[in-house]
């Protein structure tokens, strides 16, 4: 069964630091672009960070640069999103997406979601 699994969410203080994992399962995230999207209480979901299949590419929602960082790990079959500098403002459900090779804006275009993790950050 192929999925994606979050994980690394929970309560921090504002100014801190959290990172979290996109696992995939019954297949591999080396021909796959992952997003990172996030629906905080009462909006709509909004992408975050995307990193494309051969990493050549990266994206970042504004309020997020210079503090959120997307890497991924073939050999772990993981995507990470390293959050630092945390606000209020960040906090939501993330949740993780794969489609083929390049990124997109466009939620309906990835092929694999997850279940999302929880991110709550106190002020």
């Amino acid at each position: 069964q192929k999925q994606l699994v979050e994980s690394g969410g929970g309560l921090v203080q504002s100014g801190g630091s959290l990172r979290l994992s996109c696992a995939a399962s019954g297949f591999t995230l080396d021909y796959y672009a992952v997003h990172w999207f996030r629906q905080a209480p009462g909006k709509r979901r909004e992408g975050v960070s995307c990193i494309s299949s051969s990493d050549d590419n990266t994206y970042y929602l504004d309020s997020v640069k210079g503090r959120f960082t997307i890497s991924r790990d073939n050999a772990e079959n993981t995507v990470y999103l390293q959050m630092n500098s945390l606000e209020p403002e960040d906090t939501a459900v993330y949740y993780c997406a794969a489609r083929r090779w390049d990124c997109s804006v466009v939620e309906g275009l990835y092929d694999y979601w997850g279940p999302g993790t929880r991110v709550t950050v106190s002020s």
